[in-house]
């Protein structure tokens, strides 16, 4: 009788989450749906200027034409590549130091100041130099993805080791377990949640670098397009390029909490 009750509490409990997931995707739905809606009553009633912020009838018109000749999927490939891969080796590159720092407490003490102040410079203004030193293409454009997100990568996930509950380490000392064993078992799983966080950050951070990169220096890509938008006061084009990232930017912030809830069940 009191296994049926369980079954029936932990039934009614699924129902729950299942009607609050129901009710947030909803609302979410009727936000986007009531933006879109009253971002076109006002540009075809010129409450704004629809030259400057055009209106959503008009981008999709200009969205259909594009990926119609194929110029926005050549774009859109050049830029969804160089997000990805920037994303990838700033969030590995950032791993790996914040390993290499939890390592050595010395070698940390050393570099503590000269994170701190990585942080703060503004990783935008080096884009020219990296430009001159790498040249104008896709290598600077990822390296510009990659430098904007693996400092902050590496502060979020190096504070993580060490916020990891010393009880753990002290049990594994008692069975003369070795650093790297210390780290493998305790320290690196623990510190999984704020990596998963770091990576949902680093998505926006990628994106950012990469479009600055293109807006420096490229022939081709959505920042690329933004900036040709510009020269030729082709509004239009410019705000389906930024429609157009901000569904991509979303489509990878998606796959990033899958993979954050396939880890967290085999964590548990």
């Amino acid at each position: 009788m009191r296994r049926e009750s369980d079954q029936q509490l932990f039934a009614n409990y699924q129902l729950k989450i299942k009607r609050e997931k129901k009710f947030v995707f909803t609302w979410q739905l009727l936000i986007l749906v009531a933006f879109f809606g009253l971002w076109e009553l006002a540009s075809n009633m010129n409450w704004i200027d629809p030259l400057i912020f055009s209106s959503p009838s008009e981008i999709y018109h200009v969205l259909i034409e594009k990926f119609t000749n194929g110029s926005m999927l050549t774009h859109l490939q050049v830029t969804l590549f160089e997000t990805v891969l920037g994303f990838l080796i700033g969030t590995i590159c950032g791993i790996i130091l914040a390993t290499i720092l939890w390592s050595s407490e010395k070698f940390s003490r050393i570099m503590d100041p000269y994170l701190v102040i990585l942080n703060a410079m503004p990783k935008v203004a080096l884009g020219p130099i990296i430009i001159v030193a790498m040249g104008p293409g896709y290598l600077s454009i990822i390296a510009m993805g990659a430098i904007i997100s693996v400092i902050i990568t590496t502060l979020v996930v190096y504070s993580a080791f060490k916020e990891v509950d010393p009880n753990y380490i002290k049990v594994l000392k008692s069975f003369k377990a070795t650093r790297w064993q210390i780290f493998r078992e305790a320290i690196f799983p623990a510190a999984v949640p704020s990596m998963i966080s770091t990576l949902k950050v680093n998505v926006g951070l990628s994106w950012v670098g990469v479009v600055v990169g293109e807006f420096l220096v490229s022939k081709e890509g959505l920042g690329y397009l933004i900036v040709y938008g510009f020269q030729v006061f082709d509004f239009s084009l410019v705000m389906s390029s930024l429609i157009l990232i901000a569904i991509f930017a979303a489509l990878m912030y998606k796959v990033v909490e899958q993979i954050e809830k396939t880890l967290m069940k085999h964590t548990r």
